[in-house]
């Protein structure tokens, strides 16, 4: 393969043609999504029913994100972090973009952006569909890709040997107002990958405090450690994870004047918090760690089996912008999952790529590095709790 073939790709789907070309997963039948004539034809040569939805396919994250300006920030993060890939995400449609891929669902449009090299400096979109008659093997080499389908395209691009596994589909339509998310179909990405990047909204909010609980046997009295740690007197909290509101219950009755606000990646757990707790003085809010944090100063900043949600950079980055939102004598209070130096230790049910905590001594050693004092004021084989005060 050479980069004429990016080229040789763009003009054939200019012109209406049909390409058979090498994705990172599988071989790819491709044409122009906009020409209803090229579409009937990928079609007709798979014998693929014309109301059945095919992927639009990128192969540059920006060109694909500047085309659909009507997506969300925080849908807009997530493909930020899963695109390029081998996946393929279902999206809200709501001016009907490419219709000739939607199939018979107008409002819901497929979205893939790939990484091939060769391919690099192709700009034009393309509608794609696996290279194989309907309901056929997937073709990991070219001479897998049925004869007729080669000997009718105009374009025939031979990329080698392909992995062989189609893409992972994620259904991301209700991801944008409620956080919810689902894998339709596992494939190429491996479902750790994408929880690591989506976050808890896998987990019931009805079942959540069962689930916790079952796992760590010790909870309430991890909770009322991290409770008690956090002193007394506070008048604002920020709480980084709120979940379904138990860690925000013990901090607000333990700071009988303050005002709360939290945040947390599911509106779906939120959800279950708000009946729960004071109206007049919790305000939560959808939002990542990653994010920036909520305007001002607190007193205090409290987070309880989240962090360790994070990455080693992730924290160190988190401690730093913590250590700028704490009013002067404010405290930090982290509880939290952690790898113990005895690894018997380790109990608690963690999931690949998802669940990333770090050793005690590494998070006390970053802290130091944001600017705090800090200590562990209590712990349990893989749980601690540290309190980190600006120096």
């Amino acid at each position: 393969m050479s980069g004429s073939h990016a080229e040789a790709l763009e003009r054939c789907i200019a012109d209406g043609g049909l390409a058979v070309f090498p994705s990172d997963t599988v071989y790819g039948l491709a044409c122009d999504p906009g020409n209803r004539a090229a579409v009937e034809r990928l079609y007709g040569l798979k014998g693929r029913s014309l109301d059945k939805p095919s992927a639009v396919m990128f192969f540059d994250r920006a060109v694909a994100l500047s085309t659909l300006p009507e997506l969300g920030p925080r849908t807009v993060a997530a493909l930020e972090r899963l695109l390029p890939g081998p996946v393929s995400l279902l999206l809200p449609n709501p001016i009907a973009r490419f219709p000739l891929a939607c199939g018979g669902d107008p409002g819901t449009l497929g979205l893939r952006v790939i990484d091939v090299p060769a391919l690099a400096g192709m700009h034009r979109p393309v509608l794609q569909s696996s290279a194989n008659h309907a309901g056929g093997a997937d073709a990991r080499v070219l001479s897998d890709v049925p004869e007729d389908i080669r000997r009718r395209c105009e374009l025939v691009i031979d990329g080698g040997t392909l992995p062989g596994t189609p893409s992972t589909v994620v259904d991301l339509r209700r991801f944008e107002a409620t956080g919810e998310w689902e894998i339709v179909r596992l494939g190429g990405m491996p479902e750790a990958t994408v929880r690591a990047v989506l976050g808890q909204y896998h987990f019931d909010p009805t079942t959540y405090e069962q689930m916790i609980r079952a796992d760590i046997p010790v909870y309430d009295e991890f909770q009322a450690a991290a409770a008690e740690a956090t002193g007394d007197g506070a008048r604002r909290i920020l709480e980084l994870g709120t979940g379904t509101g138990q860690t925000a219950r013990r901090l607000l009755e333990r700071h009988p004047s303050a005002t709360l606000v939290g945040i947390d990646e599911s509106e779906s757990m939120l959800a279950v918090a708000r009946p729960s707790l004071p109206a007049e003085r919790a305000s939560l809010r959808v939002g990542r760690l990653e994010e920036p944090l909520p305007e001002g100063e607190f007193d205090l900043v409290a987070a309880a089996l989240s962090v360790h949600h994070l990455d080693g950079a992730g924290k160190r980055d988190l401690f730093t912008r913590v250590r700028e939102h704490l009013a002067p004598g404010g405290r930090f209070v982290l509880a939290d999952v952690i790898v113990p130096r005895d690894p018997a230790d380790q109990v608690t049910e963690l999931t690949p790529g998802y669940d990333l905590p770090d050793t005690v001594d590494d998070q006390l050693r970053w802290l130091r590095e944001a600017g705090f004092s800090a200590t562990v004021t209590w712990s349990h084989r893989d749980l601690a709790v540290i309190v980190a005060e600006p120096l």
